[in-house]
C-alpha cells in the first residue's frame, strides 16, 4: 500500500491546533459537524470528486448533512453521526501488522478506535484513502460501511 500523499508542510503546532479544533467541532451533538478537509494530489482528488457524485442521500437511515466547511472531499449524515473524508493521508496504523480490518460489500477497511469517540475506518488497497468516522452508537454496527461500499468500489479503483 503505497501512496503519493504529500506532507502538509505545516509546523507541528499548527497541525495540532487544527486537529484539536476539528475534534472539538465534532464533539458536541448540538453543534454542526466540522472537519478538516483533506488536500490530496490532483489524481486522487479526481477519484474523490467522482465519489462525491455517487454518495447516497441516506446512510444507515440518516439523512445527508454535510460538515463544514463544505467540500467535495467531505460528506456527512445525521449531523455528524457519520462523516466521510476522501483523500486523507495514509494512516500510520496501516503499517502495523496487528491492525484490525473488516470487509464490507467488497471494500476493505482498517479499523481504528480513537479515544473518546466511535470507530474510524479507512479504506485499504484503493488509489486514494477514504476515511469514515462513526459516532459512538456505531461501535458495534458496521451498517454505514455497507451503505458506502458500493459508491467507493464504483469510483475509487483498487490499487492491487
Amino acid at each position: 500500500m503505497t501512496s503519493s500523499h504529500r506532507p502538509f508542510g505545516l509546523p507541528a503546532a499548527v497541525t495540532a491546533a487544527v486537529s484539536l479544533l476539528a475534534v472539538a467541532g465534532c464533539s458536541s451533538p448540538d453543534a454542526a459537524a466540522s472537519v478538516v478537509v483533506p488536500s490530496p494530489p490532483a489524481a486522487e482528488a479526481a477519484f474523490c470528486q467522482a465519489l462525491a457524485k455517487e454518495l447516497p442521500d441516506t446512510v444507515a437511515g440518516l439523512e445527508r448533512s454535510d460538515p463544514e466547511p463544505g467540500s467535495e472531499l467531505t460528506a456527512g449524515w445525521g449531523d455528524g453521526a457519520i462523516v466521510l473524508r476522501c483523500g486523507v493521508p495514509r494512516p500510520e496504523r496501516m503499517s502495523d501488522p496487528k491492525a484490525q480490518g473488516i470487509g464490507a460489500n467488497g471494500v476493505d477497511w482498517m479499523l481504528e478506535r480513537p479515544e473518546g469517540g466511535g470507530p474510524r475506518f479507512t479504506t485499504t488497497y484503493r488509489k486514494t484513502y477514504v476515511e469514515v468516522t462513526l459516532g459512538e452508537r456505531y461501535t458495534h454496527d458496521m451498517t454505514p460501511l455497507a451503505d458506502l461500499a458500493d459508491p467507493v468500489r464504483k469510483t475509487v479503483p483498487s490499487s492491487l
